[in-house]
């Protein structure tokens, strides 16, 4: 599974590690992602989520309604 949230669509990004001498070699700046279980009631089930810390916020502001339909409508999540 690759490390994307579901909610912001947040993944890897690439940059540079610089040494002293300033000597430049490719890293990857990864997402800080984790596997969840959220209660959707509206639809009265269990979901599991692959979400960011800043996704488990918006989830939190927003509510889980909220934050789906946002998530499906810039194209993040797919049902």
């Amino acid at each position: 599974m690759s490390k994307v949230c579901q909610i912001t669509g947040k993944k890897a990004i690439t940059g540079n590690n610089v040494s002293h001498s300033k000597r430049r070699t490719k890293r990857k700046f990864n997402v800080n992602v984790f596997n969840r279980k959220f209660y959707w009631p509206e639809q009265d089930m269990w979901i599991r989520l692959t979400v960011s810390a800043s996704g488990l916020r918006i989830i939190n502001k927003m509510g889980i309604d909220a934050a789906l339909k946002k998530a499906a409508e810039e194209g993040h999540l797919k049902f």
